[in-house]
């Protein structure tokens, strides 16, 4: 089934500055209105010039990123996972068993994949389509951007054994690897379907990438990152403490691998012969999950727990955040109270896109100019 919108008015479109809480509006005489362009045009003009010297030297922008938030059509939707497409949309997993597609103006086209059971993570395969993992059907699935209601071109494949495929990402051998959550193998599917699994000492592997060395690394549920070459030989190097539970995991912009921990509360990097450096978030139950390099050369990732004692509001995580690879951190509250965030990526316009799995919504975060 097909279910599709038309362009989807953001609902919450929120602008913040870090040095302002609100709009106050004042009236002068004529005199003093011509007196206050002047000094916003000055302002403007030192702002501009502040942001380039800021991404080089990386200092955080005066002026906060603006989120946009898009609701899909079901309250229990839960949007996992997002990767940009060669089509230049967006694309991401709904844990109820469809996969969304999202135009950059916010236009929404969703597809129920039948017997899908609960869909994890997407990425974009080398043959130019959109490979997923279906976690309780034990299957990996594919469809191409030219998928319609008539015709959705979905192919999948039965992983064996108990498997529970969570993570997948492109390969540099031109495969799709992908983790088992359930079972102690790390999988490998061509795009002709042949699957091979690879065994690791430790079960419940989660994310995955391809690292800046050519293998594939990937994180385990308690305290671990592994490391997985194109010909099998894996490698495990521990992250103290046992529960730190490490999650999403990415190259980033310095070479090195850049993971969440979202039982510590920290965001870590490793080089890749597995040396650790860790940066503790503001407060240790943000719970971090994904995490991707944005545009800024700086590491993204989202913060999906929600604290609301004292208030009515998340006080503790419902953010994005960003981190330098120098480790200064920055975080930005989503409008949208106890959204959940989860997933992100840097889409084709260079913004920022995340998915919300409690709110049921995609976001966007625009990055100053």
């Amino acid at each position: 089934m097909l279910i599709a919108r038309r362009a989807v008015t953001p609902d919450v479109v929120a602008e913040s500055y870090q040095l302002s809480f609100g709009v106050h509006r004042i009236v002068f005489r004529c005199v003093a209105i011509l007196e206050t362009a002047n000094r916003f045009a000055i302002a403007s003009f030192l702002l501009a010039m502040a942001l380039r010297w800021g991404a080089a030297a990386e200092i955080i922008p005066a002026a906060a990123p603006r989120f946009s938030e898009f609701t899909l059509s079901a309250p229990g939707s839960h949007p996992s996972a997002i990767t940009t497409g060669p089509d230049g949309a967006l694309w991401f997993t709904e844990a109820a068993g469809r996969i969304g597609r999202i135009t950059t103006d916010g236009n929404i086209t969703e597809f129920t994949i039948k017997g899908g059971g609960v869909l994890h993570s997407i990425t974009l395969g080398p043959d130019g389509a959109l490979w997923f993992t279906e976690f309780t059907s034990k299957k990996i699935g594919r469809i191409p951007t030219t998928a319609t209601a008539e015709n959705l071109q979905l192919t999948e494949f039965t992983v064996p054994g108990p498997a529970g495929p969570l993570g997948i990402t492109t390969g540099p051998d031109g495969a799709l690897w992908f983790t088992e959550a359930v079972g102690d193998r790390i999988g490998r599917i061509t795009t002709t379907g042949v699957i091979t699994e690879f065994t690791i000492p430790t079960a419940k592997s989660v994310a995955i990438t391809t690292g800046p060395d050519g293998a594939l690394w990937f994180t385990y549920a308690r305290g671990k990152v592994g490391r997985v070459t194109t010909t099998g030989a894996v490698t495990e190097f521990t992250i103290p403490p046992e529960n730190s539970s490490p999650g999403g995991i990415t190259t980033g912009p310095d070479g090195a691998l850049w993971f969440t921990e979202s039982v510590t509360g920290k965001i870590a990097r490793m080089t890749t012969d597995g040396a650790i450096t860790e940066f503790a978030l503001p407060d240790p139950n943000a719970q971090p999950w994904g995490i991707t390099t944005g545009p800024d050369g700086a590491l993204w990732f989202t913060e999906a727990s929600c604290i609301r004692q004292p208030g009515p509001r998340c006080i503790i995580g419902n953010k994005i955040g960003r981190i330098t690879t120098t480790g200064s951190i920055t975080e930005f509250a989503v409008p949208s109270d106890g959204s959940g965030p989860h997933s992100i990526t840097t889409g084709p316009d260079g913004a920022l896109w995340f998915t919300e799995y409690y709110g049921s919504r995609v976001g966007r975060l625009l990055l100053p100019l």
